[in-house]
């Protein structure tokens, strides 16, 4: 009798075969509303966590390293600036008395030279011109010394993990294209390396999200993976068309303008690829809606004419072009 309970009719587990129903990406299949993209177009996931502890949202390390460099470098300077700021007060209510050398007599000269002599302090350079007096400001001042090695390394850190941190530049088309391809139809898109770094065995996964109606009329998420006419290159110096032809067995096939917007389809894109310079695995990730193919459409060519012997050129900006086609 257990037997039988455990086994489907084909001698299948039930419960491997709830798991592939459940296939979701890590999505979950209850994402239900129409309109909701599930991966940007800058590869982030578009998914906003709400009543997260504050540490937990606040994350400096990560935030520090991820953040444009103009944002990282005027966190490290306003970083400075409060620091000093805030042992210039220190050494101001102490009393001037204990710093021996100062020269200017008025309160808000005395507070430049506090906050000078904490500047020197604090980066260990100690002109020598002002000097602590007495074991209260010398006790300060050895402190801010420890805090100023300790903010150094940190930054030293945090700026070493950035040039540290491959962080892949690929460009994607901006629209996906439905083509005639070969003797049949094909759903395509397109991708280039911007950067000068070499990127090697690049592997890429595509898979269909869509809505769709189960028998007892509740809306479901599901996913399909796409097959693909070459899903790795060993090496990614061009751009690469990405092809999914449109086979009997493919999700797609006798799909339509109006079919795909109906189940708001999305097709969810994952890359992975090694970067040749640091020799670390690097991802990156990139969507298309139902609302961003083009039907009917092939993509141009991209080598530049440039008479340039010797020299394949390739011009980037050309990889949104596309030219318009009969469908098969």
């Amino acid at each position: 009798m257990a037997l039988k309970i455990l086994l489907g009719t084909k001698g299948k587990s039930k419960l491997l075969e709830k798991e592939e129903e459940r296939r979701d990406l890590g999505f979950g299949t209850r994402v239900t509303n129409a309109n909701e993209r599930l991966v940007n177009r800058d590869g982030s996931f578009n998914v906003k966590r709400v009543n997260v502890s504050f540490w937990a949202w606040l994350d400096p390390f990560y935030r520090l390293t991820i953040m444009p460099w103009s944002h990282f470098f005027g966190v490290i300077f306003l970083a400075y600036l409060v620091i000093n700021c805030l042992f210039s007060v220190v050494y101001l209510l102490i009393g001037m008395e204990g710093l021996a050398g100062v020269a200017q007599t008025k309160d808000t000269s005395h507070f430049w030279e506090a906050f000078f002599f904490s500047a020197q302090t604090l980066t260990t350079v100690g002109y020598g011109r002002v000097a602590p007096v007495g074991y209260l400001v010398s006790t300060v001042a050895a402190f801010e010394a420890l805090v100023g090695l300790l903010v150094i390394a940190l930054a030293t850190g945090l700026m070493y993990g950035r040039f540290s941190r491959p962080v892949p530049k690929v460009l994607f088309s901006r629209n996906s294209v439905l083509a005639p391809y070969l003797d049949l139809n094909a759903w395509m898109f397109r991708m280039i390396n911007e950067r000068h770094d070499e990127l090697i065995d690049v592997k890429v996964e595509v898979t269909l999200s869509r809505l769709e109606t189960l028998p007892n009329g509740n809306r479901t998420r599901k996913y399909y993976p796409l097959k693909l006419e070459r899903s790795q290159v060993n090496l990614f110096p061009m751009s690469w068309t990405v092809v999914h032809p449109i086979t009997d067995d493919s999700p797609l096939y006798g799909a339509t303008e109006a079919s795909l917007m109906e189940s708001d389809s999305e097709f969810l894109i994952f890359a992975r690829a090694t970067e040749e310079a640091f020799t670390q695995q690097v991802t990156f990730k990139n969507s298309y809606r139902y609302e961003e193919i083009v039907w009917g459409a092939k993509f141009r060519p991209m080598f530049d004419a440039t008479n340039m012997p010797g020299v394949v050129n390739i011009n980037v900006e050309l990889v949104h072009e596309y030219d318009l086609k009969e469908l098969n």
